[in-house]
């Protein structure tokens, strides 16, 4: 990264918070993991990684709103895990989501690749 950002850790925890629900139900896609993989997951990526202390409330909050499930699964001798997984409401949001970032990151790579104080194309074109 740059050298004249002062502090690069603010800019991801920002683009972090914005982004850790798309981030999370990507994950889910197709897949039942439970906390400690989704956190393993999410730290394997410089501008994903998070702590428990943010993943277990954000879960909890997708599960509320309906659109993530949790089954607790006993395997072996090992103590119970909560798997989650994606519902119909959460792949609707992910595609929801998924276009809306798609739609942001096309936004800011025309307003980086044409700089200055030319008008911008109208919205939703």
């Amino acid at each position: 990264m740059a050298d004249n950002i002062k502090d690069p850790s603010k800019w991801d925890v920002q683009l972090r918070k914005g982004t850790l629900e798309l981030v999370i139900l990507s994950l889910l896609k197709g897949r039942n993991l439970y906390g400690l993989e989704l956190l393993g997951q999410l730290q394997e990526l410089e501008t994903t990684a998070i702590s428990e202390g943010t993943l277990y409330p954000l879960l909890d909050r997708l599960k509320r709103d309906g659109s993530i499930d949790a089954k607790w699964h006993q395997e072996g001798d090992t103590r119970p895990r909560k798997y989650y997984n994606l519902t119909k409401n959460g792949q609707e949001k992910l595609t929801d989501l998924t276009d809306r970032w798609r739609k942001s990151v096309e936004d800011i790579e025309f307003l980086l690749e044409n700089p200055g104080p030319q008008k911008l194309p109208k919205k939703g074109k």
